[in-house]
């Protein structure tokens, strides 16, 4: 048998899987796919707790099902358990201290003008951005009996001194309510930790009274929003002098912003998947990119190309059957608000 998920397994395997379906629900058929086409079993029921009996069932043979929703009748994809090896912490420890070394440097040369004091000032407040929202996927992994590793900061020779951060995802999300729970709990932590260091940083900042700069970076609403609170007499149209803790909180609402982009398998991605079926799920992801080139972010938006059209479909989570509560319904009305509040044009040079 072939799927997308799998591509083939012996004739004994599939009886053995043939099996183990029918005794969790009334087996119609099976669809054998070719020409790239997936197959797939065909079951006339759907009980969640036979689903999650049948994904124990499998997995003690190395199997991973997963269950959509087709018309009147469900269908099931099986596909092969990934074995990945064990974490090994000293290289998410090693990965951090050389993220603050490139930090606090790009702190130093290109944020704080030689100002050490405000360059660690800088790295701190974007390293605990950056860590919430990864330590908040973390625990949502936790949650729903997903196996994840701690995060791995990336440093990088840019004006920020890294590429973020992330996490290894090691085994595959149950439903699609634990697959909500891992796309918005990352950009919503790092939201709402960068929104204090923004009222911080801003509060050390001035109007801007001139145009003599070099480069320009477009505040995002929530930053003019806050500098309309904190700083006195300002407008809209007037931008900042920002003291270096600005740039780490603009940092955070540029990766919260980019993450919630509801592309393929990033964290938008996660929350349109969970939302929506396949087909839905890929327009809404090259509405994504459309929006991410409008802007102006060309390396993030040939990144999502590549994600998109060279990687695998987005299987969804195992079980893609269960509705989400409303409380989840809520919360992506939430999201979608905090991506508006983010949005930010890419930099522009005023030379």
């Amino acid at each position: 048998m072939a799927d997308n998920q799998s591509g083939s397994v012996s004739v004994d395997d599939f009886h053995l899987i043939e099996q183990s379906i029918s005794h969790h629900f009334p087996l119609i058929g099976f669809f054998n796919g070719e020409d790239g086409k997936e197959s797939y079993f065909i079951v006339g029921d759907y009980n969640p707790q036979s689903f999650q009996a049948l994904i124990r069932e499998l997995g003690e043979h190395g199997f991973v099902p997963y269950i959509n929703q087709d018309g009147n009748h469900y269908k099931i994809n099986i596909g092969k358990k990934q074995e990945k090896g064990k974490s090994k912490i000293h290289f998410n420890v090693i990965l951090l201290l050389v993220t603050i070394c490139t930090t606090v440097f790009a702190g130093y040369f290109y944020i704080a003008s030689g100002n050490i004091w405000e360059a660690l000032e800088f790295a701190v407040a974007l390293l605990v951005i950056l860590g919430a929202h990864e330590l908040a996927h973390y625990f949502a992994a936790r949650k729903h009996g997903v196996h994840a590793t701690l995060p791995y900061f990336i440093p990088a020779p840019t004006f920020l001194g890294t590429f973020g951060a992330l996490i290894n995802i090691k085994s595959p999300i149950p439903n699609r309510n634990a697959l909500f729970d891992l796309g918005y709990s990352g950009p919503l932590a790092g939201f709402l930790v960068a929104i204090p260091v923004l009222f911080i940083g801003l509060y050390y900042s001035t109007v801007l009274t001139t145009q003599n700069v070099d480069v320009m970076f477009p505040d995002p609403l929530i930053i003019k929003i806050i500098s309309q609170i904190v700083i006195p007499n300002y407008t809209f149209d007037k931008d900042i002098v920002a003291h270096p803790i600005v740039f780490a909180g603009w940092a955070g609402m540029l990766v919260t912003m980019l993450n919630l982009m509801p592309v393929a398998f990033l964290d938008g991605g996660h929350i349109s998947r969970s939302l929506f079926g396949q087909n839905i799920h890929k327009f809404i992801s090259v509405l994504g990119i459309m929006i991410t080139t409008i802007l102006g972010w060309y390396l993030m938006a040939a990144l999502m190309v590549f994600i998109f059209f060279m990687g695998k479909s987005h299987p969804g989570a195992l079980d893609n059957v269960v509705l989400l509560n409303r409380n989840r319904k809520i919360i992506a009305v939430l999201m979608l608000v905090i991506l508006i509040l983010c949005l930010s044009p890419a930099p522009v040079s005023t030379l």
